[in-house]
């Protein structure tokens, strides 16, 4: 029904990483493809960001505040251990009915979480929720890590999903199959060195970037697979793929490696770098603004996530 999007006010640049580590814009571009990411300023949490972009999908679907029955905020980065940040933008929005909670999937939480809105929507138990992806990563990055630290961002994105009756077609608007996965056996892939129970810290986060790379094509072209059979349909018959916006070359690769046109691709990993949850979320709401997806495109959705997990979502916009 609407999507919106928020970003923090500083904008790094390549060229600024390159005065506080040994790396350079070139380096950064061909490796990953980011150009300049956002970063949280003191004043600027998870929740904020989220709330801001949660105001912009209300307003983009013209509803309120009170239209909404179901919250579910995905997020690494919550403002606090507890209570969930989602109920902070709960209360925020003057919401006091329904209810809220966090999804922690990583950056695969965005899929996630749609994955489960959908089924509370289907169930009966709910008319409409709001969906948010918000990070701020740069709270748990190690800044003298070239490896990590220019990889990562800040931001969040919302969507609004309401229930409706429909025959459960392809050619229907709505969400048509969600595939997930999850395979503990990765965590030292890429985790984070802390926690409450463990260290009583927050720790930072570590990641074995070629083993990520190895296992990420693989897996995300298996969870696209399973929607196309699921659906009965076959790449050429996707109008945008909205990948998790983690790195252009795994972008470029699971395209590649499952016939969808380069040109069919929504990018935005130059802009904001890697946002975690919020990534698919951003890159739909500049896909949207800029007229590029429309009503009635069929949408597939992939991410994947520490853990590892991953999954996707194919919708009918």
């Amino acid at each position: 029904m609407g999507v919106g999007a928020s970003l923090p006010r500083r904008v790094v640049a390549n060229d600024e990483l390159s005065r506080m580590v040994d790396t350079s814009d070139e380096w950064i571009v061909q490796r990953t493809g980011i150009k300049q990411r956002h970063i949280a300023g003191d004043d600027e949490t998870t929740a904020t960001l989220g709330l801001a972009a949660a105001r912009a999908a209300l307003a983009d679907a013209r509803l309120g505040p009170a239209d909404i029955d179901l919250i579910i905020l995905a997020t690494s980065t919550p403002d606090h251990t507890f209570p969930a940040t989602a109920t902070e933008i709960q209360a925020a929005l003057g919401i006091a009915h329904g209810v809220a909670f966090d999804m922690q999937a990583v950056c695969s939480g965005f899929v996630f979480a749609i994955a489960t809105a959908d089924k509370f929507l289907a169930s009966g138990s709910h008319r409409r929720a709001l969906v948010i992806g918000s990070e701020t990563f740069s709270r748990i990055l190690d800044w003298t890590e070239r490896a990590t630290c220019v990889l990562f961002g800040d931001g969040a994105g919302a969507v609004i999903l309401e229930a409706q009756e429909n025959l459960g077609v392809v050619a229907e608007r709505g969400v048509i199959t969600t595939h997930l996965r999850s395979d503990g056996r990765h965590k030292c892939k890429l985790y984070v060195d802390g926690g409450p129970s463990s260290t009583k810290t927050v720790g930072y986060l570590r990641m074995e970037g070629k083993e990520v790379f190895r296992h990420a094509v693989g897996m995300i072209t298996d969870v696209i697979k399973d929607a196309f059979a699921a659906a009965r349909i076959t790449a050429s018959d996707i109008d945008w793929f909205v990948p998790h916006q983690a790195n252009r070359r795994i972008i470029d690769a699971s395209a590649d490696k499952l016939g969808i046109s380069r040109d069919k691709v929504i990018v935005t990993v130059q802009q904001h770098g890697n946002t975690s949850a919020a990534s698919i979320p951003l890159a739909l709401d500049v896909a949207v603004r800029d007229g590029r997806i429309k009503p009635g495109h069929l949408v597939l959705l992939e991410a994947m996530g520490g853990g590892f997990t991953w999954g996707s979502a194919l919708i009918r916009w």
